[in-house]
């Protein structure tokens, strides 16, 4: 798959636009459900990536696309649970993400902020 992340607020895979957080599941894409981690903004100052959101677990590596400045918190509980789960965890702004997993195996998937 090709990731292209060109511009803030899209994101771009095998050419086709996407505008909202997203989420990279065995080679299928879907929203990331974020509000189930709405009750945590107040404490981070953002809506963090939290436990209660449909990560996909179901991989060896997983990328975390903090945003176009790196600003999406991650949980505590979801650094927690891919060390107990046995997933290496790959945090990084969604621009260098999108260079990341245009060329990771098939066994990655993905969480991609698209704004902040």
């Amino acid at each position: 798959m090709k990731f292209t992340y060109s511009s803030f607020g899209q994101v771009q895979i095998d050419g086709e636009a996407y505008q909202r957080d997203m989420v990279l599941n065995n080679q299928t894409i879907e929203p990331r459900k974020k509000k189930n981690s709405r009750h945590l903004k107040a404490q981070f100052g953002h809506t963090p990536l939290g436990p209660e959101e449909n990560i996909p677990w179901d991989c060896i590596e997983l990328v975390i696309g903090t945003g176009y400045y790196g600003s999406l918190p991650v949980t505590e509980e979801v650094l927690q649970e891919a060390k107990n789960r046995g997933v290496a965890l790959k945090i990084m702004k969604t621009a260098q993400a999108c260079q990341y997993l245009s060329e990771a195996s098939s066994d990655t998937n993905a969480v991609l902020h698209i704004t902040c």
